[in-house]
């Protein structure tokens, strides 16, 4: 299930927590984030390539990609064996920008958007079906897990796809990573 957890920047508990899809909504569009529900798709094969995913979720792909400057898309797919989870979990948790909205479509499994935003450090859970747009210059990391286990589709107007300005604040270490 999704969820929306809201923090001060210098960590504790949260000051708002969240399950109901229509507040995560709320809460993220005031403070610029977009965030919607998509309709269900049948699960994806396991043997599913990037090209199977994208054509699976074409229509969605196209009614988002008509919301902004989105040319390029992939689909991005961890699961717990994956030999390079450990790597790609380190660089994505480290604080960091893009100079272009950062655009995910989860069409299996979960991950967790972190978005440093003012003094606030919003914690998102994104589940099967969400979509999250976090706009350029956002500070944010991902957490995907010890396990990762996840499939989200990638929306890109920079055709090098993810690029990312570190921040070097330690931040993200004060705050709880995803619960496999």
């Amino acid at each position: 299930m999704s969820e929306l957890s809201i923090y001060s920047e210098q960590g504790g508990e949260p000051v708002f927590s969240t399950l109901d899809s229509a507040r995560i909504q709320h809460e993220l569009s005031l403070r610029g984030i977009a965030f919607d529900r998509c309709a269900s798709k049948a699960e994806i094969a396991l043997d599913a390539d990037q090209a199977d995913i994208l054509s699976t979720y074409a229509e969605e792909i196209h009614r988002i990609q008509a919301l902004g400057d989105y040319p390029t898309v992939d689909a991005i797919r961890m699961k717990p064996d994956h030999p390079d989870r450990q790597a790609l979990r380190q660089k994505f948790l480290s604080e960091h920008t893009h100079a272009e909205d950062e655009v995910r479509l989860f069409v299996e499994g979960r991950g967790l958007f972190c978005l440093h935003i003012k003094s606030e450090v919003l914690q998102v859970t994104c589940e099967t079906n969400d979509w999250i747009s976090v706009p350029a210059g956002t500070r944010h990391w991902f957490d995907m897990g010890e396990k990762p286990y996840f499939c989200a589709i990638r929306f890109f107007n920079n055709p090098n796809g993810w690029v990312a300005n570190f921040t070097n604040d330690p931040i993200a270490e004060r705050f709880s990573k995803l619960r496999d």
